[in-house]
């Protein structure tokens, strides 16, 4: 059996897509650790995981929109997390002695202590961001993000004559979408686009269930990791808009923190801090999903056929949404100046319109096939096969 180490960021969108393929490695008898900030990844993973903490920081708020939240997610996050982790990765490595590494996108460090112990590592590519050459119609963009990877390789004490990309592993890159979520995408031969990973999550007993009334129409709203800060004025719209709709029999799960929300309520409207996504879904409790056009909410969405109205705020947010709309799958609304009518108005047509729910239908069968947890696991244990 072999050793997998997991590195992740501090964001449950991309810690429960590979806790998914961790579970699925440990099942087949593989000893399986983490890297990273404890205190974020062992509630989502539970008391019986193996992590290695990496220390705690806080990290500047992601924000702006278009090439602001890009300048904001790679100064903010990307290149200080890189930094600060890089250290206690590679005391990790030492003592754990994995024999390859998951490498999320949004943790380059990984990448560069598996180049240095000359370790294979895969990449886990939760969004579409980052696939292939993400900024190749944007060449000032291109060289700029070029010369910040540079920069971590250099940190890192590696030669500069074997620089690799630490976004995309040239042994294995595991996207947990499909095709009909990634557009034409450079050719990219290692990539594996084995669809949502839909394995069980640690239970949550405080969920109130019993709020939930048979037989209405359901709305799951949900903004992301890390979004309230920029979200809570599109929120109070999105509440407004629901207490329009609860004219027409529909109530709504809006996971948020009480503070991005009006005073008052509507009763047609749930708030949650955190909400059971997959168990709603599978549960068949949803009727459409209100989000940001995360690629992990968007395609755990359409894996159980529920159509999307997205409302994208940054990063591959807006591609996502504009292929769900594209496909038919749901409908987008612009994030920073839809107001209240227009939100209910598009959710209207989403729950109405059964062709929405057909097409998502569709595409939930196409990201199915990719197999999930069980070819990616089956692709790890490849990449260590003798």
């Amino acid at each position: 059996m072999s050793r997998f180490l997991l590195v992740v960021p501090p964001l449950a969108g991309h810690v429960n897509p590979a806790a998914g393929i961790a579970d699925e490695l440990a099942a087949r008898g593989h000893e399986v650790a983490w890297t990273g900030t404890e205190t974020m990844l062992r509630p989502l993973l539970g008391p019986g995981a193996r992590v290695f903490g990496t220390g705690n920081r806080m990290f500047r708020a992601m924000g702006g929109h278009g090439l602001a939240s890009l300048r904001s997610l790679w100064e903010g996050f990307v290149v200080p997390y890189a930094k600060f982790t890089l250290k206690p990765l590679d005391a990790v490595v030492r003592e754990f002695r994995p024999d390859a590494l998951l490498v999320d996108q949004h943790t380059p460090a990984g990448a560069l202590v598996a180049h240095r112990y000359g370790l294979p590592w895969a990449t886990l590519a939760p969004g579409a961001m980052e696939l292939g050459r993400p900024y190749r119609h944007l060449p000032r963009v291109e060289a700029w993000t070029a010369g910040l990877l540079a920069g971590l390789w250099e940190r890192a004490g590696l030669p500069a004559g074997e620089f690799t990309d630490p976004r995309c592993s040239p042994h294995l890159v595991l996207a947990t979408s499909g095709r009909a979520l990634l557009g034409d995408l450079p050719p990219l031969p290692q990539l594996a686009a084995v669809g949502p990973v839909l394995t069980a999550r640690p239970a949550d007993p405080a969920f109130p269930w019993e709020r939930l009334a048979a037989g209405r129409r359901t709305v799951l709203v949900t903004m992301g990791t890390m979004s309230d800060a920029v979200g809570a004025d599109f929120l109070h719209r999105t509440v407004a808009a629901l207490e329009l709709l609860g004219g027409d029999g529909a109530q709504a799960v809006v996971a948020a923190s009480r503070g991005a929300l009006p005073a008052a309520l509507p009763d047609s409207v749930l708030v949650v801090d955190r909400a059971p996504v997959l168990e709603l879904l599978a549960a068949g409790r949803l009727d459409a999903v209100l989000c940001h056009g995360g690629m992990n909410t968007v395609v755990e969405s359409l894996a159980h056929g529920v159509p999307v109205l997205a409302a994208p705020i940054r990063n591959d947010q807006p591609f996502v949404a504009q292929r769900v709309a594209e496909a038919g799958a749901g409908l987008r609304v612009p994030f920073a100046r839809a107001s209240p009518p227009v939100i209910a108005e598009r959710l209207r047509r989403v729950l109405d319109d059964p062709s929405h729910r057909t097409a998502a239908e569709l595409i939930g069968r196409q990201l199915l096939s990719g197999g999930g947890a069980l070819t990616a696991a089956d692709r790890m244990e490849a990449l260590v096969a003798p």
